[in-house]
């Protein structure tokens, strides 16, 4: 499928080349709008526009609808008014609240000026609520039913309205906008009598969610229930909108894009990384490396405190890289599957005690397999091999047990720092590896010369 693509690709860009633009208008007919907006993501922005005007008029706003904010204002900005009224008024309106909030001060007058007037209001009511709220992520086009009408009245009702939703496959019943239940087309077409009420063929035991909810745990809702969409309902249980499953899957891209930047150690970016030049890159790791080396020096100056046992066995320095390494990823596996238990609901912070015993328990058997493994090594090829003969047996013990200790000291903070953070309000992510090693590296040398200071000297 991918070589399928990128033969595509070129052959789009080869089309465009030589200006042949009937067959590049037949060609672009038949694809979807995904893949019309990853073709434009690769070319120069001079030839984007050209190529967007040869598309349908439905594929055109679903395009436009996946490109890159960057590329969205590119266009804008070539739009004539009437382009821009026509491609705004095929978008849904999440689509439309997205790109609003995305735009500039200016290209926003120009969005709002060519969208209609309800448009501009349900725009205005979803940019009211929080960003990352499922208020923020909702769309208010779903097809309301009421509990009276029969089933012959809700198709014929689905059929008039439906073509302007976003979904049609799951229908809401309300009451003066209160939700009452859910009625799938399913359920409508397989019903035995056209006459039959909605209200009987309904399923009253409704799943929702708060326009104040995390938009993280709306999407693991609809993946946790296999859902297509979730209603959302204000304050007063009045049903505002939906959160389709399409939105979901954004948003849970984006969240795992962001916790796996804060996890190595960067700050959160919206640019794809080819769409990103040096400096933007520059930025976003900087401030984490400079952290992190400042934070270094405690682990200088624990060398430094302990430089005339070092004098004294030169031979402990060649096993100080292996103690940190090895605690530091120790470290960060602990926090990777805490961070990743958080994340997907599996753990909450009253479970902290079972956490950590377990987390005893497996550094215990790890500790206890690494010693070993490592005495092994220090022995075999350290001493016999490389004909090290300033290590000892004794040398040989104060590694290993400094190595059983750092592991369990390592597990014990991995997994206690992204619970701490979480109570404290903070992203678990933050307080991954790069954060955990650093911790763990000045624990693993105090351990080190701490057991060497009372059984060498």
């Amino acid at each position: 499928m991918a070589e399928h693509f990128v033969t595509l690709e070129k052959s789009l860009k080869k089309l465009l080349d030589e200006k042949k633009y009937q067959t590049l208008k037949d060609v672009l007919a038949t694809m979807n709008g995904a893949d019309a907006a990853a073709v434009f993501e690769d070319l120069d922005e001079e030839r984007t526009p050209l190529l967007f005007r040869l598309l349908p008029k439905e594929t055109a706003a679903e395009a436009f609808a996946e490109l890159s904010p960057e590329l969205q204002e590119h266009l804008i900005r070539g739009f004539s008014d009437k382009e821009l009224r026509e491609v705004v008024s095929e978008l849904y309106v999440d689509d439309a609240a997205d790109l609003v909030e995305e735009m500039p001060a200016s290209v926003v007058k120009r969005i709002l000026a060519q969208a209609d007037p309800d448009m501009r209001r349900e725009i205005n009511e979803i940019l009211r609520y929080p960003e990352n709220s499922a208020g923020s992520i909702m769309t208010t086009e779903y097809v309301s039913l009421r509990p009276q009408m029969t089933v012959a009245e809700a198709i014929q009702r689905i059929r008039r309205t439906g073509v302007d939703k976003e979904t049609i496959y799951t229908c809401y019943v309300t009451e003066a906008r209160r939700l009452l239940g859910t009625v799938s087309v399913k359920d409508l077409l397989l019903a035995a009598d056209d006459n039959t009420p909605v209200s009987q063929i309904m399923d009253e035991h409704v799943i929702c969610v708060n326009t104040m909810t995390d938009q993280e745990e709306v999407a693991q809702m609809l993946s946790k229930y296999n859902f297509l969409a979730l209603p959302v309902v204000d304050a007063e249980d009045r049903m505002v909108g939906i959160v389709t499953f399409d939105d979901a899957m954004d948003v849970l891209v984006e969240e795992t894009t962001e916790d796996i930047e804060k996890m190595a150690g960067m700050l959160p970016s919206e640019k794809t990384y080819l769409r990103s030049n040096a400096w933007d890159l520059f930025r976003h790791r900087i401030p984490w490396l400079m952290l992190l080396m400042i934070s270094a020096t405690f682990t200088g100056m624990i060398i430094t405190g302990f430089e005339n046992a070092l004098a004294a066995q030169v031979v402990l320095t060649a096993f100080i890289p292996m103690l940190m390494d090895t605690g530091g990823n120790s470290g960060s596996q602990a926090s990777v599957t805490v961070i990743r238990a958080l994340s997907l609901g599996e753990l909450e912070l009253n479970d902290l005690p079972q956490v950590v015993w377990k987390e005893i328990q497996t550094a215990v058997l790890c500790g206890v397999a690494l010693a070993s493994l490592c005495f092994c090594k220090i022995m075999l090829f350290d001493r016999l091999l490389l004909g090290n003969t300033g290590i000892t047996t004794l040398t040989a013990i104060v590694v290993c047990a400094t190595m059983a200790v750092t592991v369990l000291i390592a597990k014990v903070v991995g997994c206690t720092l992204p619970m701490a953070a979480k109570k404290l309000g903070f992203d678990p992510a933050v307080m991954a590896s790069p954060f955990i090693t650093t911790i763990v590296d000045a624990l693993s040398l105090l351990v080190y010369f701490s057991i060497a200071s009372s059984l060498l000297f």
